[in-house]
């Protein structure tokens, strides 16, 4: 298991963004030589974990709990082949590109030592917006993404370190229950009977998902 690219995304106009000021740093490309992660600080204030990483829309993107994204090489492929064009490391917008690694399939909580220092902490997948699907310029992306389920994973920096492309991945922790990205993702999206299950996954989950699951018990408990 190994970190292929560290990418990084500037600014760039977009008519496809959320953001007030018309920005997004979704088009990210690959680093040369090492880049320092570190916790960005909460949602709404901290923008991404990697220094030299853009994020325009700090009302949904960024912060402690989206510090990081990493989507596999090997979905990558697989999304070459579906839509018959190539899809360089980045592509999806993300930080880490990663070769051997089961990103979606990580549990909530898993923990990622990725060269000497840097550990990570897996909190969620990613959840399609007209930013990434105006990015792709795929007819119907978000629904095709969302029905696919490969989403790739959100991390948080529980300790902060240098990377850089070609460094090992190393699973140092993994919790005890089955709660993975794909899980979390689909229960937010399209099966939300699966929220109960969300909470075996604690406080390791994202923030909002945390509290969309128990939204929803304490409405049926009631």
């Amino acid at each position: 298991m190994k970190l292929l690219t560290v990418n990084l995304g500037r600014a760039k106009a977009s008519v496809h963004t959320n953001g007030a000021d018309g920005l997004t740093g979704i088009d990210k490309r690959p680093a040369e030589g090492s880049v320092e992660v570190g916790d960005p600080g909460p949602q709404g204030v901290g923008g991404s974990g990697l220094a030299g990483d853009t994020v325009c829309d700090l009302r949904h993107h960024g912060g402690s709990d989206q510090a990081v994204y990493a989507f596999a090489r090997e979905e990558l492929d697989a999304w070459e082949k579906e839509l018959g064009r190539p899809l360089p490391n980045g592509s999806f917008g993300e930080n880490l590109t990663t070769s051997g690694v089961e990103v979606s399939e990580a549990l909530i909580g898993e923990r990622w030592r990725i060269g000497e220092e840097l550990v990570l902490e897996v909190t969620s997948g990613r959840i399609p917006c007209r930013t990434f699907a105006g990015h792709m310029g795929e007819r119907g992306w978000v629904k095709r993404f969302t029905r696919q389920g490969s989403t790739g994973a959100y991390l948080r920096v529980i300790r902060p370190g240098s990377i850089r492309a070609g460094d090992p991945v190393e699973i140092v922790h993994r919790p005890d229950h089955s709660v993975t990205a794909a899980v979390q993702f689909r229960a937010v999206t399209t099966e939300r009977e699966l929220l109960p299950g969300l909470l075996a996954a604690g406080d390791a989950l994202h923030g909002e998902a945390l509290r969309a699951a128990r939204e929803y018990v304490a409405a049926r408990a009631s």
